[in-house]
């Protein structure tokens, strides 16, 4: 396993919720869609991964490209690393016509 940043575990979420931002307004809105904590920034980057392939699956083609094109992309995910190795939060965030998809990464104290 790769080492943690500062010997701690990094956290990943997965959320949804409106994109008109009226759930926030009525006091709620958003839903997990799943967290784990990873034992290393790498290990959470590939959970990331997985998750943004699922989400992807589920959207209609013009509104999954933009996951699609990050999951293709190796210098996205090898600065999403360097981020979060520094102690700095990466998130990607997906869309369709009336849901944003939010998925973040972050150690302990991460900054934004």
């Amino acid at each position: 396993m790769g080492a943690s940043v500062d010997g701690r575990a990094v956290h990943a979420d997965v959320g949804s919720g409106g994109t008109d931002g009226v759930g926030e307004k009525l006091g709620g809105g958003s839903i997990s869609l799943g967290s784990h904590e990873a034992a290393s920034p790498r290990l959470a980057l590939r959970w990331l991964r997985e998750r943004t392939r699922n989400v992807t699956d589920q959207l209609d083609m013009a509104y999954a490209q933009p996951g699609r094109y990050w999951l293709r992309d190796e210098t996205e995910h090898e600065r999403a690393l360097a981020y979060l190795t520094a102690g700095t939060a990466h998130q990607l965030t997906l869309h369709d016509e009336n849901t944003r998809y939010i998925l973040v990464a972050y150690p302990p104290g991460a900054t934004s």
